[in-house]
């Protein structure tokens, strides 16, 4: 097999574990290519090419893995996200195993499934991908807050930070769903394609990054502590219970979305803060993401 892997060192704690699991899954006749990048590389540079490989593993962080999954989008070449960041979410939505050598068997198995993207235009015309998340607002302003915590907490650097920032900025916004314009307010507003969060939270009752919509949840609340039953109900639903997310969450959904605010906020898209505000626009695009998968994905969306 040729695998392509594609290394961001400057993702999450420093992660090198991706050399381990270069070695365990080296056979002979494997070719095995590693591209590294401190975040100041053009990735489109190491993936030209990429049709010559097999597989190509994206190890970092999920904004990594999102950046080398647009560059590749609707191509059908597949892309192994190596969780190397501090919250890897999309693997933990993938259900991705975090043992080495069952990385390697489920490499080696090659299992793909092809998975909803999305695409993110900000106010100064830049585009990026998202598989997961984007957004503006409490969300962005709870990542900002965290990235120099990150290296010394992980995780627990968001929590931290949501703690800091109880009392985010409160705003009008003007919604437009696919042409219908929704005027309503809150402390920010998420576009959602996977839905699951840090503890196996879910943002809204289903995880269907495979339906070819988004949903869009608005923080309907003054401040992050009306969000607090809103959080209990989504720890619930883990149990299959479904409650209510109460008044404090609005959900929508769409495949085009336009998020304007008054006063403005600033925007981030899984987990990459940008240095611009609202407004900003996304799209759906279709099953445009080919990931290989554990046999458990493949349980968990077929």
């Amino acid at each position: 097999m040729k695998l392509l892997v594609v290394n961001n060192t400057a993702s999450g704690l420093g992660d090198l574990s991706v050399f381990d699991f270069c070695r365990a899954f080296a056979e002979d006749g494997d070719e095995i290519i590693i591209r590294t990048t401190n975040g100041t590389s053009d990735l489109r540079t190491f993936l030209g090419d990429a049709d010559k490989f097999d597989c190509v593993v994206a190890a970092g962080g999920d904004g990594t893995v999102s950046s080398v999954a647009y560059m590749l989008a609707n191509t059908g070449i597949p892309i192994l996200p190596y969780p190397a960041g501090t919250a890897n979410l999309l693997a933990m939505n993938l259900a991705s195993p975090s043992d080495i050598h069952e990385f390697v068997k489920m490499a080696r198995q090659m299992n793909t499934m092809e998975f909803d993207f999305g695409e993110i235009e900000l106010s100064d015309g830049q585009r990026f991908g998202f598989a997961l998340i984007a957004g503006a607002g409490y969300d962005a302003t709870i990542m900002k807050s965290a990235e120099f915590g990150k290296k010394l907490l992980g995780p627990v650097a968001y929590f931290t930070s949501a703690f800091a920032n109880a009392t985010p900025q409160y705003s009008q916004f003007e919604l437009t769903i696919d042409n219908e314009i929704i005027h309503t307010s809150g402390v920010g507003v998420l576009i959602i394609n996977f839905s699951k969060i840090q503890f196996d939270i879910s943002l809204v009752h289903q995880n269907e990054p495979r339906d070819g919509a988004f949903d869009v949840v608005v923080f309907h609340t003054k401040d992050a502590f009306g969000l607090i039953p809103a959080l209990f109900a989504a720890i619930l639903d883990r149990n299959g219970e479904f409650p209510e997310r109460t008044d404090a969450l609005e959900v929508y959904r769409g495949t085009t979305i336009e998020v304007k605010a008054d006063p403005s906020l600033l925007v981030q898209y899984d987990g990459e803060v940008t240095s611009t505000n609202t407004p900003f626009k996304v799209r759906m695009m279709p099953a445009a993401a080919t990931f290989v998968v554990s046999d458990e994905c493949l349980k968990l969306y077929s």
